[in-house]
């Protein structure tokens, strides 16, 4: 038997801790507001209702939480805005939508992309580089799945023309607006007036030129199209939240080379267009409402004169990015 003076008794049991934890938290339902502007190295950009730009980090009481651009937030401490000061994010409000990608298909890890956005504006050039219509079908998807409303920015119209891309996207009743260098901007003005609109595209399209002619001493960098690869160079590196002269925020992405949706599931894409969710439901037990679908209720209802054939094929070349 171990004596009572023995090496093991030298060891103290753990103390009890001096303040004992408690379950009640700070109540911060009253600090003010702010929407995160700009994310830089753990420094978040945030925007107070009158206009003032407050730094700040993410305090502790978050955890894992994560902040992203266009989130509503609340902050503690100095929200001066003063050179020097910095604020602490204590809540994150809840979000009316969240738009997310992963880097490809076989990625499983989602990435926040913006919280918050009303549309998502899919900016692709008609050439320099050639437009990618499968890139555009997976951002659709993306936006259908987030409850975003999708409008199509064409640019460069002075190279080649809309008319293919309106063809293919007009059944399915996405708005189009279509830009030139030196053209008047104000289609696209109306398409982002009293919104928060999240802009998207590959490389190269002229985002970062359309963001810069809407919102003149934007400074948003430019580049040019590789004459090797004939794809567009990184500019922009990260979401900048923008106010816009005549009301509304547009929020610059950095360019994409690819969007994958593996955190997409087909029923809620589908669930995005009400007139072909009602059909759906006829179709039998795990149909994919593609062509090779047999008894596919789509396919029944353009028999019947009930669906259009241009818009049954441009949502069947949607569905394909789940392939």
């Amino acid at each position: 038997m171990a004596r009572w003076d023995d090496d093991h008794t030298a060891f103290e049991r753990p103390r009890r801790r001096s303040r004992p934890r408690t379950k009640d938290r700070p109540d911060y339902s009253s600090a003010p507001v702010a929407m995160v502007a700009s994310i830089d190295r753990g420094r978040y950009r945030c925007l107070m209702t009158d206009g003032r730009a407050v730094s700040a980090t993410k305090a502790r009481i978050l955890g894992r939480k994560g902040v992203i651009v266009g989130d509503r937030v609340r902050l503690d401490g100095d929200v001066s805005g003063a050179e020097g000061t910095l604020a602490r994010i204590v809540e994150v409000e809840e979000r009316s939508s969240m738009l997310r990608r992963s880097a490809d298909d076989a990625d499983t890890f989602e990435r926040p992309i913006v919280a918050n956005a009303d549309q998502l504006m899919i900016v692709t050039a008609l050439a320099d580089p050639e437009p990618r219509m499968g890139m555009i079908d997976r951002i659709l998807v993306a936006a259908y799945d987030a409850g975003v409303a999708p409008v199509l920015c064409l640019t460069k119209a002075d190279l080649a023309s809309p008319d293919a891309l309106r063809a293919a996207y007009e059944p399915l009743g996405v708005p189009i607006v279509v830009t030139r260098p030196g053209a008047d901007l104000e289609p696209v003005r109306e398409h982002l007036e009293d919104l928060t609109t999240v802009l998207i595209g590959h490389s190269g399209v002229g985002k970062s030129t359309l963001v810069n002619a809407l919102v003149p001493g934007t400074g948003r960098a430019t580049g040019a199209v590789s004459e090797v690869t004939g794809k567009g160079r990184h500019t922009s590196t990260s979401a900048a939240a923008i106010a816009l002269p005549g009301g509304g925020w547009i929020i610059d992405t950095p360019g994409v080379r690819s969007f994958g949706i593996s955190h997409v599931q087909p029923e809620s894409f589908v669930a995005a267009f009400s007139d072909l969710a009602d059909l759906v439901e006829n179709c039998p037990r795990g149909c994919r409402h593609d062509s090779q679908a047999l008894e596919c209720a789509l396919d029944e209802a353009l028999g019947e004169g009930l669906l259009d054939a241009q818009r049954l094929a441009s949502f069947r070349r949607m569905e394909r990015a789940f392939a």
